[in-house]
């Protein structure tokens, strides 16, 4: 009696979907280590720690990223997804509160993160830089459209102190790594007096777009 073949298109051949799940799977199981590793140890941690992290072979973390920089650059980007989408949240409620929720998020992820977030600066594209200084500054409108923050705080001064946090959460963040919070609040009291301006010039969009890696 003749032996009948499975077609490889019908319902008996083998399904891929289990393949892909698995490979989903070890992709996230990556990342998750590359993100606890790399905030611990920093960019020198190897891909092999990185694997062992994971529970992976190291041929598992290399086919998936050919290299360090490509694993770092999908931190980053991961990291620039994250900062987009609440800038997005928060304007989409419209009550001023966006800027000061928003600087408090990006601050909790430069700290998360700390070990590889001065990676932000010169890994992002030019058109991701240019896009988040858009948002930022639309929350910044619309925290002055509520009286949130005074007439004369530009777009330079936020960025300046997003500038200034990465800093200090660099310099603190293995024995205080709290201490950036409180610098937040007090910036962000001195963005809402209203008896303190300043008549020393605020960066333009020029240095800007030079600091942040658009120009």
């Amino acid at each position: 009696m003749a032996v009948q073949h499975a077609h490889p298109d019908s319902d008996t051949a083998a399904d891929p979907r289990p393949r892909r799940r698995d490979a989903a799977r070890n992709h996230q199981l990556v990342v998750d280590a590359a993100r606890e590793v790399l905030s611990e140890f920093g960019t020198d941690a190897s891909m092999e720690l990185i694997a062992s992290r994971a529970g992976v072979g190291v041929g598992t973390v290399y086919r998936r990223f050919p290299n360090k920089e490509a694993l770092i650059d999908e931190l980053v980007r991961l990291i620039l997804v994250e900062l987009v989408t609440t800038a997005g949240q928060e304007l989409a409620k419209d009550d001023g509160s966006g800027l000061e929720t928003y600087l408090r998020v990006l601050g909790r992820s430069l700290s998360d993160h700390r070990g590889y977030a001065d990676k932000l600066v010169g890994r992002t594209k030019a058109a991701c830089a240019a896009h988040l200084r858009v948002l930022t500054a639309e929350l910044l409108a619309q925290a002055q459209q509520h009286g949130r923050v005074r007439a004369d705080i530009t777009l330079g001064d936020v960025l300046a102190t997003v500038y200034a946090l990465r800093g200090i959460i660099t310099t603190t963040g293995d024995v205080a790594p709290g201490a950036w919070e409180r610098h937040l609040d007090i910036q962000l009291a001195g963005f809402r007096a209203p008896d303190a301006p300043s008549r020393r010039p605020s960066l333009t969009p020029a240095q800007l777009a030079r600091i942040s890696g658009g120009g």
